[in-house]
């Protein structure tokens, strides 16, 4: 018996990551990318909307921002959060604070995408 796929909703500022995010978790069959978002905001309505399993969010994003969607998932929602930052790496105090904020894991992004 073959288990439903993890349903995961990406949020990033980037178009670029937007795209390649997906076609990075779509080469496993067992996630579905459910959506994406453009920033914190856009984030928790589509969280709410489409009640995704995971969310993998970037820090760094204009209007509000990852910390920001993060503090109101930990908050209310208790879904799982997965960092995807360049601020991983590069600016490790946000990174921490985001772990201590409850965020499950970070992934460092690429420095030359």
């Amino acid at each position: 018996m073959m288990s439903s796929p993890v349903r995961v909703l990406v949020v990033d500022d980037s178009a670029l990551m937007r795209k390649l995010i997906p076609q990075i978790l779509r080469t496993d069959p067992s996630i579905e990318v459910v959506g994406t978002a453009i920033d914190g905001k856009f984030g928790l309505r589509k969280l709410d909307e489409l009640n995704p399993q995971v969310v993998t969010l970037d820090l760094e994003m204009p209007g509000m921002s990852g910390i920001e969607m993060l503090k109101e998932i930990t908050r209310s929602r208790r879904v799982p959060v997965i960092v995807v930052s360049s601020h991983s790496t590069q600016g490790a105090a946000v990174t921490l604070q985001a772990l201590a904020l409850g965020a499950f894991d970070f992934v460092a992004k690429p420095a030359d995408v």
